[in-house]
């Protein structure tokens, strides 16, 4: 049986298929750095492509504790999921063929989308775009890296900020048929260390949009109940509370977070 990815699959019907559903691997994504597998799950006809990390394929990080990698990616759903943002596709953990590990519904994008991310010439940065740092190519040319001002990619900067994303590259964002956008690769967040790498710092110290505001506030409610249990079935209890006193922070200045001066506020590659 193929894939079908030209329908869009309710929440609660991805989370089903991903809870119960068999797996088949297809093969392994080449550009990951961690073991990344793409895969076809099915059930009661019903299926979809997947993203499957098991957790035997993390490769050891300084900074985070081993083979707690999928246990962040999940952790970044059930944040997205309290946000009602709809930012990171269903996310579970699961048995797999290799073991335990993080099951993601695979995003299928249009074949035409515009990337609100990217490299542009630095003399023609598109109207309503932010340059966000300077490059030059082989043949020494500039460029800037730059994103749109989209509210979509906004709220995707808030929620870096909330789950402390060390890894926002513009490869990490998607954009389904849906119209909204998708982050990916969460796999290094949550950490207690102020570790927030991203491209999207064009709203640097500007105010939070008064949406944001109104999720923050849920977010923080949130935190003082089922989001915090949930969350602490993969991270640890000190780490649930650094989410919970970013989200505070985060209200008090009501403003975007400033670039980290102790760590590297870009990740490399930057797309």
């Amino acid at each position: 049986m193929t894939a079908e990815p030209t329908s869009v699959l309710a929440e609660a019907d991805a989370l089903t298929l991903l809870e119960r559903g068999g797996i088949e691997i297809e093969g392994r994504l080449a550009d990951a750095s961690n073991t990344t597998l793409r895969a076809e799950i099915s059930l009661d006809g019903l299926t979809r492509r997947c993203v499957y990390k098991p957790v035997r394929g993390e490769r050891p990080l300084w900074d985070f504790p081993d083979g707690t990698l999928a246990g962040r990616e999940v952790s970044a759903y059930l944040v997205s999921r309290a946000t009602g943002w709809d930012l990171v596709p269903p996310t579970i953990l699961r048995d797999g063929p290799l073991g335990p590990g993080a099951l993601q519904l695979w995003i299928d994008e249009p074949a035409e989308v515009p990337a609100l991310i990217g490299f542009v010439p630095a003399y023609d940065v598109p109207e309503g775009w932010f340059p966000v740092a300077a490059a030059r190519d082989d043949d020494g040319d500039a460029y800037a890296l730059a994103h749109a001002d989209d509210i979509r990619l906004a709220r995707l900067a808030v929620f870096d900020a909330v789950i402390n994303n060390a890894d926002r590259k513009g490869g990490h964002v998607l954009y389904p048929a849906t119209g909204g956008v998708h982050g990916v690769d969460h796999g290094v967040s949550f950490h207690v260390e102020n570790k927030l790498r991203t491209v999207l710092w064009g709203w640097t110290g500007q105010s939070l949009p008064p949406e944001a505001v109104l999720v923050l506030e849920r977010l923080m409610a949130d935190l003082s109940g089922d989001l915090a249990s949930s969350l602490e079935d993969h991270l640890t209890i000190s780490e649930v509370q650094h989410v919970a006193l970013r989200v505070k922070r985060l209200l008090r200045a009501a403003r975007f977070p400033q670039p980290p001066t102790d760590w590297p506020a870009i990740p490399w590659p930057p797309i």
